[in-house]
């Protein structure tokens, strides 16, 4: 059985999805981009303020699940310019210090709204 997971503290979906489900213990979140949740508005500024607030928009359907980033297994982080990895794994690595989960970052021509970061994660209870 799936349960759906949504949180007015993250951004509304801007599309026919869910913000998260969650099945056996396991939260699959849809990937989040830069939109601030109580403006409704994306968040402008480079690669640092995007990541952070993709970062906190998870950080709140974790926590209407229940889980908080301790409980995160594996993330796919979708970006526009590969040379902003250093920049993403300072900001990444102060959310996830310790025991960090599994991760894939991949380079894409293009995001929602022109982002320049999507992050979605896979969490279990």
């Amino acid at each position: 059985m799936k349960t759906i997971i949504n949180t007015d503290a993250a951004p509304k979906a801007i599309g026919p999805y869910s913000q998260a489900i969650m099945v056996d213990g396991f939260l699959y979140t849809s990937g989040q981009i830069a939109i601030d949740p109580a403006t409704g508005e994306f968040v402008e500024g480079g690669i640092e303020a995007q990541t952070e607030r993709v970062l906190e928009n998870i950080k709140a359907i974790l926590k209407a699940a229940g889980m908080d980033l301790n409980n995160v297994i594996k993330t796919t982080v979708f970006v526009t310019n590969m040379g902003d990895f250093a920049k993403i794994n300072e900001i990444y690595g102060r959310y996830f210090k310790d025991n960090p989960p599994a991760r894939s970052l991949v380079e894409v021509k293009s995001l929602p709204k022109g982002a320049l970061i999507e992050i979605e994660v896979v969490a279990h209870k």
